[in-house]
């Protein structure tokens, strides 16, 4: 009997029987039509799009590209890259460890995308086609170029079940629409994994530095975008270049690389946010800066009691306002009937142990039921805060809460004689009120992050995940089910009232409307739950950039009125669709979305 062995493929090596992509081309030729586009694609942000100044951005410069032209630019010098990674070049194999075709699909639509939008919206906002110059024309050809070069690259078509002779017509008719389903995917799907070669720690470490200094770069510039039309611009040369680093693997080694060295990441993560004032020339865009760090603080808090125990809590928002309340009426506000003023500790002490023991009084009756029963009581919960709140008025009930005016003119914090509400300058930057309470909300997040890692790996944060998985299980192993989820309801509970005190001190005003369950702007129950599913549940980093992309894009697409909500939505639901696991996943709940896509790999290592 022989053996056949197949001698390994080089990085350019390429099947010559291996089948065509969506369009008609032969290989060579699509490899260079996607290289040759990308290039020109480049080449065209040096030249004028348009004759006129009045499209945002001025892009009638030659020589310099200016606001959209700079996306197109990202992208399609990252098509480049991969697309001579493709060809094999010596050097380029390591930024393709799973193989480039898929990544240079997702490259070359990053680009297009971003390209088409920019010469239709100048079409659309002055008039017509004729308001484009030469260079507004090459980019539309070059990046449409590029993508069906891209497009015509071979795949592997999936092999397609056996049918059912038995089957009815409509089954039939299902189980070729999954075939065709399974066959559009494997176009964006393409590739060969590759060996990445061994780096020292140092090596790994700088390039930890490197990642964390690229994400503050991109945060600066999204935070940042001046007009609607660079800001939809951004998102769409951010998803579709997210997708492209992903399919190429780069996003899996680089998560590997953090994991190894989780403290170091973590550390130069708020030291990266910490430099995040110092980028801004004023305190506007400071601004929403502090309010996604309370938005992400709670949602990490919310991350213990969903994403660790799999307690299910739709009113939670509510905790974050009993914080508040608790703060705001002993801070000196006039409005507080109690004539006090604590110092801030004692405000903080106050606002989370309020937090905490309505969290005990909430969760001690209502924890022993499960899943959708203990759903619908926490929602009830945080619409009886609501409704009370409203009516502690001095008419409709005691005067404690102001009722719908709520507690304000909450005075500045002034911790050990430093002012938060006035400017300072710092090593020749000027900090304003906002990147004081920046920095504060920085600190506490760390305490936050510190309380969620040393729990999630306590033995009580082991009875939350064994609880999580399997309750009837974990109770029959000795577990006590409902202290458990007691703590666990109390411990996210007061780190919700532990921001709360500082979103009291950041408003003035502390109101009953702020903590609603839906509603379009965030925190409420319902984005603070969405971003620990969308970050990804039972992690550290998912619910913190869960929450700071769950804020951000509504606030900067408050231009589309009525339909926000709408197009914030679909996104959603297209995110859920073709990453469920969520942005930053944890490996347990990855293999549950994956598991015929992990299970053979892990398998094979487990062999090795």
């Amino acid at each position: 009997m022989t053996t056949q062995t197949t001698a390994p493929q080089t990085p350019g090596a390429r099947k010559t029987d291996a089948p065509s992509g969506l369009l008609p081309l032969p290989e060579k030729a699509a490899r260079a039509l996607a290289l040759g586009g990308s290039v020109l694609t480049a080449a065209s942000t040096f030249l004028a799009w348009t004759w006129t100044a009045d499209f945002p951005g001025d892009l009638t410069f030659y020589g310099y590209p200016g606001g959209l032209q700079v996306l197109v630019l990202v992208g399609a010098l990252l098509a480049t890259v991969f697309a001579l990674a493709s060809y094999g070049v010596r050097g380029l194999g390591w930024l393709v460890p799973a193989g480039g075709d898929a990544a240079l699909k997702f490259a070359t639509l990053a680009t297009f995308a971003t390209s088409w939008y920019t010469v239709l919206a100048i079409s659309v906002d002055l008039g017509g086609l004729v308001n484009l110059e030469p260079g507004g024309f090459l980019v539309a050809v070059a990046s449409l170029a590029a993508f069906a070069g891209a497009l015509a690259l071979p795949f592997q078509r999936p092999e397609p079940d056996p049918i059912d002779p038995d089957d009815t017509g409509w089954e039939k008719f299902k189980h070729g629409a999954g075939h065709q389903w399974e066959t559009l995917k494997a176009v964006f799907t393409a590739g060969s994994p590759r060996p990445v070669p061994a780096l020292s720690s140092y090596a790994e470490i700088l390039l930890i530095v490197a990642m964390l200094a690229l994400g503050l770069v991109v945060f600066t510039y999204g935070i940042g975008t001046e007009y609607d039309e660079l800001f939809i611009g951004f998102l769409i040369t951010a998803g579709f270049g997210f997708a492209a680093l992903n399919k190429a693997g780069l996003i899996a080694h680089a998560s590997q690389i953090a994991s190894r060295h989780q403290n170091i990441t973590i550390c130069g993560a708020f030291v990266a946010a910490a430099l995040f004032p110092f980028t801004q020339t004023n305190d506007q865009y400071a601004t929403i800066g502090v309010y996604i760090l309370i938005f992400a603080t709670v949602a990490l808090g919310l991350n213990i009691v969903v994403g660790l125990a799999g307690l299910l809590d739709l009113g939670y928002v509510a905790f974050l306002g009993v914080g508040a309340y608790a703060a705001a009426l002993v801070s000196g506000s006039p409005s507080s009937p109690f004539d006090v003023h604590f110092p801030f500790w004692a405000a903080v002490l106050v606002g989370a142990a309020a937090s905490l023991v309505f969290g005990v009084l909430i969760g001690a009756p209502t924890l022993r039921l499960r899943g959708d029963y203990l759903a619908i009581v926490t929602l009830g919960f945080g619409e009886i805060f609501r409704i009370t709140a409203n009516n502690l008025d001095g008419t409709s009930g005691p005067d404690l809460t102001n009722g719908s005016n709520g507690v304000s003119s909450i005075p500045n914090l002034d911790v050990l004689g430093f002012d938060f509400g006035a400017q300072h300058d710092l090593g020749g930057f000027t900090i304003g009120r906002f990147a004081n309470y920046f920095f504060l909300m920085l600190i506490i997040t760390a305490v936050v992050v510190l309380v969620f890692r040393r729990s999630g790996n306590s033995r009580i944060g082991r009875a939350w995940v064994a609880i999580r998985e399997d309750e009837t299980a974990a109770l029959a192993m000795g577990i006590n089910g409902f202290r458990v989820k007691l703590i666990a309801f109390a411990v996210g509970a007061s780190l919700a009232g532990l921001a709360g005190t500082v979103q009291a001190h950041v408003t003035y005003t502390v109101t009953p409307e702020q903590y609603l369950f839906a509603g379009p702007i965030p925190p409420n129950s319902a984005f603070l739950l969405a971003a620990v599913v969308l970050g990804g549940m039972g992690t550290i980093s998912g619910p913190l950039i869960g929450a700071a992309l769950l804020f951000l894009i509504p606030n900067k697409l408050q231009f589309l009125g009525n339909y926000q909500l709408f197009a914030f939505g679909l996104a959603l639901i297209l995110l859920m669709r073709f990453r469920p696991e969520g942005l930053i996943p944890n490996r347990r709940r990855q293999l549950e979305f994956h598991e015929e896509a992990e299970a053979p790999t892990l398998l094979t290592k487990a062999g090795a």
